[in-house]
């Protein structure tokens, strides 16, 4: 019992870290934060944090882990469910973690400011990588499904997947300038949405089904990250 006890205190601990750091990333910026600021915040110890993340850097990881894990969470009902088809769930998915990143806006903006920074090449490739080691298997297990339903033709579910993955690994990444271009007033609405109709055009190739068989992305959802 004592070391259940234990290791609830230390998953706690670890949380309080993480919250400050989320809250001082999209308060101050990642850039201007400093270790001493996570540390006055909480009153601890250098050693203490050091227990859990060795630098910065794994504090911003560590709030990006968390991050993907609670958005995973928000479709794992949905991927679960027996009763939706393939595309359903696919579509369903998208659009759940697409709210997910909308009631996280901050954030997403936070960490969107650390991915475009020209020094921080590190950090697009390790996001890139939680990306992948959360996505493809879901991706995969939903493609198998289509496939068994008939509805996504595809000789390698898995392969499939990957493809589908680096698209839209590719899209996030054109988005993400989009909307620095947005911002900058450089991009108009229309190039927005014309992106997002290549996108989805890629996405409905490579899985083989009917033109606007899933909606990647509605244009209510794009107005409001893009508007």
């Amino acid at each position: 019992m004592p070391r259940t006890v234990d290791l609830e205190v230390q998953r706690e601990r670890r949380g309080a870290f993480l919250d400050v750091a989320q809250r001082l990333i999209v308060s101050k910026g990642y850039e201007q934060m400093s270790i001493q600021n996570v540390l006055d915040d909480l009153q601890a110890s250098r050693g203490a944090l050091y227990y859990y993340f060795d630098s910065k850097q794994a504090l911003l990881d560590g709030v990006v882990e968390r991050f993907a894990d609670d958005a995973m969470a928000t479709i794992a009902p949905i991927l679960a469910d027996p009763t939706l088809p393939a595309l359903t769930k696919l579509e369903r998915a998208l659009s759940g973690i697409a709210r997910f990143k909308a009631e996280q806006k901050e954030l997403v903006v936070a960490i969107l400011e650390v991915w475009n920074s020209d020094g921080n090449a590190l950090v697009r490739d390790r996001v890139r990588r939680l990306t992948a080691k959360r996505m493809l298997p879901i991706l995969t297990l939903v493609i198998r499904q289509g496939v068994e339903e008939g509805l996504i033709g595809s000789i390698d579910p898995e392969e499939t997947a990957r493809s589908i993955l680096y698209l839209m690994q590719g899209y996030q990444e054109l988005a993400s300038e989009q909307f620095l271009g947005r911002q900058a007033g450089t991009l108009s609405f229309e190039e927005v949405l014309k992106s997002n109709r290549a996108a989805t055009e890629a996405f409905e190739r490579v899985l083989g089904i009917p033109p606007r068989s899933v909606t990647l992305a509605d244009e209510a959802t794009l107005r409001f990250w893009f508007g």
